[in-house]
């Protein structure tokens, strides 16, 4: 499968399964077992990240550069070959994005875009796609602010797909699939709204 629409993606999210592509651009999809998520409610910054977030390093934005976040998701790291994000994944998940499914957190420095993370929310539930930086903590802070969200707004499920070490030291465990489909089942199925919040006050909530 190499055509990928926005309504593919809703009906995967809302089923279980997600795309990737390999490395010739085919896109596939996948179902887990065990499946990573990230408890939202337990979630704690780490000690280490509250002074960056005290002293406003960094400038945070909400839905500002969706496109842009995707294709900096895209690019190889260091220590990999090729990724899995396609141009016809990026294609559709901005399609996504403008249709309200799809956001994206970003970081600034300067002006300048170093970190983000994009991902899906349907109902109450968030999927976690990928995330960057090019400056350190940049991707931490705008995870940070994503789990305030998902907060503020009572969302139910926060979905990593797999487990590796980068979503470990966010918290993520894993559980069985047939938990997961019931608790996908009754997020999705529960009315929230992924709406940008007042950034001073998640500023002012952090410092309290």
């Amino acid at each position: 499968m190499n055509q990928l629409s926005a309504d593919d993606l809703i009906y995967g999210y809302i089923n279980g399964i997600f795309p990737m592509a390999d490395a010739d651009d085919t896109i596939y999809w996948y179902a887990p077992d065990p499946r990573a998520i990230i408890p939202i409610d337990t979630y704690s910054s780490p000690k280490s990240l509250r002074p960056v977030l005290n002293k406003r390093i960094f400038e945070v934005r909400i839905n500002t550069d969706f496109r842009g976040v995707m294709t900096h998701c895209a690019a190889p790291r260091s220590d990999e070959e090729g990724t899995w994000i396609s141009e016809d994944i990026i294609d559709a998940y901005t399609e996504l994005h403008k249709m309200g499914f799809a956001h994206s957190i970003e970081t600034y420095l300067n002006g300048e875009l170093v970190g983000g993370l994009y991902g899906v929310a349907i109902g109450a539930a968030f999927f976690g796609e990928s995330m960057f930086y090019t400056v350190s903590n940049a991707s931490k802070v705008a995870f940070h602010y994503l789990i305030e969200v998902l907060r503020q707004q009572r969302f139910q499920l926060l979905d990593t797909q797999f487990i590796n070490d980068n979503v470990r030291r966010f918290g993520a465990i894993e559980i069985p699939k047939a938990d997961y489909m019931s608790r996908l089942r009754k997020a999705v199925s529960t009315k929230a709204r992924f709406i940008e919040p007042d950034v001073e006050h998640l500023f002012l909530r952090q410092q309290s």
